[in-house]
């Protein structure tokens, strides 16, 4: 798109946008929220209140349900050793996870299924 057709789009965009906002300016609506928005904010500041103690006054159950539980952390299962017998030679290996270097040789020339098919 060249500039200029950019700049046509975004200056009707913006003209619309200005007609919706004139339009907003005469509601009725609006010119009520506002007025009930300000004397909201006097009240408040007369009184020493702030928009939170409001929401804690008429809905006390509004921070218990924002704060998520905290669940008791329960200590992790110790891993289980398992013990592989290589049925080719007779090796035997102990170890409690994945990372042992002979095990990851013999799953690399056996594949992975067939080595664990070896847990004693």
């Amino acid at each position: 798109m060249s500039r200029l057709a950019e700049f046509r789009q975004l200056e009707q965009k913006l003209a619309q946008q200005l007609a919706e906002l004139e339009q907003l300016k005469g509601s009725s609506e609006l010119k009520k929220e506002i007025e009930f928005e300000e004397k909201l904010r006097d009240l408040l500041n007369k009184y020493g209140f702030s928009l939170r103690d409001i929401i804690n006054i008429l809905d006390p159950q509004s921070n218990r349900r924002a704060a998520p539980a905290v669940a008791e952390k329960t200590p992790r299962r110790a891993r289980q050793i398992k013990q592989y017998k290589n049925p080719n030679n007779g090796e035997i290996i102990e170890t409690k996870g994945g990372n042992h270097k002979l095990l990851k040789e013999w799953k690399a020339q056996y594949g992975s299924d067939v080595v664990e098919s070896w847990v004693s």
